[in-house]
């Protein structure tokens, strides 16, 4: 499992592990796995121009470090000082050592200083020198601002990293991309869009949530000796892993029959939306439940589709016993069903519609537990917000919701986030998926086999996290680079599923 731990932690583990190495040891660890990464991205090191764009903090020290290893190796490497009056003492005597080039950022110093956050280097123009290094350069390291930087990139650092990227460079940056909030993976001004980012002792939070990791690239943990010391600290985010998936898949025993299995109820679909019943029990059927009870008035379509599926037109309260619900997609406003389900004392997942006619008090009055799975717009409509504050701000959006409905809530989207009931505790992020999987029909799917999770024992966190991550592999290998309709997902969960036990 991938965890990420918020600044607070990270900086408290730091602490401890220094007091006890000696002077600068954390720090030439880091320098030393961020040469070898910048190594193998650039393949042949000797000849090669890099150039360091260098901040006043902990991350600025990395970069000179690294680049005096990789200046001994032969490559012509280029200090960009953004703070020269703040710059890493140490880390700069070591690269004038091996050979490196420092030139400021600026050519009148009295403009050249920063705060040290993310807008180091906040004043003037680009000195000529700086702009020149740069546009030949093959490769750039960005290390203007640690992971406790706020707000955007300052005008100055900004120049210069869109001059890295119109060269054309390849971007690496230090710990996280300067720009990108660590915690929460806002990106609230410029900040640099690096091809790859190496990370120390552990991920952070905004490597992990979009629309920071977005702008992260390919990330490369190194391991700097923290893991003792984090064992102190609450993770604030994880991803599952194939293996984390793997144990947590339902799986038949020798004396499993249908009903042992879980059954679970489908409430979805309506004269005008029947597909949505259809993808639903789709998706339910793939999920690891014995049996699907489909209940509501697209019962011909579902059971011409699909013959095995259990359905009645009646009231969901006696369509027969079920180990949990779905209820929600393409429903149009049958609130008499949704309460119905809302009443049941089994959980229950509610989506699409479901959303927009339960209401919290309903949700929260329940005992048994209950997963919602809003998209973007549906958040914000819960929320009262805009769908652009949700998606700038996801981790907070989908903590806020779990804590005012008391339930779990998944979070559709580019990243899609689970957190628990109540909104402590990490929040899950799904690892799998693909912009393919932006299609009509896709959710769906996913809160059929959800809700089939559920049916067949997962807690909610748990089936939730488990049926995004089968969703987005299974989207992937049904796209394979093409668009797929929401179908083709749902009859690719098989290949999925296998690929995880595989």
């Amino acid at each position: 499992m991938r965890t990420a731990y918020c600044v607070e932690s990270v900086r408290a583990a730091e602490r401890a592990l220094m007091a006890r190495l000696p002077e600068g040891a954390l720090m030439q660890r880091a320098a030393a796995g961020l040469a070898v990464a910048c190594g193998q991205l650039l393949g042949k090191v000797y000849g090669a121009r890099v150039v360091l764009l260098v901040g006043s903090g902990d991350n600025g020290g990395d970069a000179l470090y690294a680049g005096a290893r990789l200046a001994r190796r032969g490559a012509g490497v280029t200090a960009v000082l953004l703070a020269p009056e703040r710059v890493h003492a140490g880390g700069l005597a070591a690269l004038r050592g091996a050979g490196g080039r420092v030139v400021d950022a600026v050519a009148d110093e009295a403009g050249s200083g920063g705060g040290g956050g993310a807008g180091s280097g906040g004043a003037g123009e680009p000195a000529e020198g700086a702009l020149a290094a740069v546009a030949r350069a093959r490769l750039v390291v960005d290390g203007i601002v640690g992971i406790g930087g706020k707000g955007g990139l300052r005008p100055l650092a900004a120049r210069l990293v869109r001059a890295a990227e119109d060269s054309g460079a390849l971007i690496v940056s230090v710990d996280l991309p300067s720009g990108v909030d660590a915690d929460t993976g806002q990106v609230p001004g410029d900040a640099v869009r690096a091809d790859a980012t190496v990370t120390f002792g552990t991920y952070k939070p905004g490597l992990l949530i979009d629309p920071a990791r977005e702008h992260a690239g390919a990330v490369r943990l190194v391991d700097i000796g923290l893991d003792g010391e984090l064992a102190a600290y609450a993770s604030e985010s994880e991803a599952l892993q194939y293996a984390d998936v793997e144990r947590l898949l339902p799986v038949p025993g020798a004396e499993s029959d249908k009903y042992r299995r879980g059954v679970v109820g489908v409430v979805a679909g309506s004269a005008r939306y029947p597909g949505a019943a259809v993808l639903c029990v789709a998706g339910a059927l793939r999920g690891g439940a014995g049996a699907v009870r489909y209940v509501g008035p697209a019962a011909d379509a579902v059971i011409a589709r699909f013959p095995e599926a259990l359905v009645s037109d009646g009231p969901p309260a006696k369509a027969g016993r079920v180990q949990a619900w779905v209820a929600g997609p393409g429903l149009g406003d049958d609130e008499a069903r949704l309460r119905d389900v809302v009443d049941a004392d089994v959980p229950v997942l509610i989506d699409a519609d479901g959303l927009r006619l339960v209401g919290r008090d309903a949700v929260r009055a329940r005992t048994a537990p209950t997963l919602l799975t809003p998209h973007a717009g549906e958040a914000a409509a819960l929320l009262g917000t805009s769908r652009s504050e949700v998606e700038a701000a996801r981790l907070d959006a989908v903590r806020e919701l779990a804590a005012r409905y008391e339930a779990t809530v998944l979070l559709k989207g580019s990243t899609t986030l689970v957190a628990g009931a109540g909104g402590g505790g990490a929040v899950r992020v799904n690892p799998t998926g693909t912009s393919w999987l932006a299609t009509a029909g896709s959710g769906d799917v996913l809160s059929g086999l959800a809700g089939s999770l559920l049916a067949a024992g997962l807690g909610a966190r748990d089936a939730g996290a488990v049926g995004a991550f089968l969703h987005g592999l299974a989207a992937r290998l049904a796209a394979e680079g093409a668009p797929v309709g929401a179908q083709d997902v749902a009859d690719a969960v098989p290949l999925a599923w296998r690929d995880v036990r595989g």
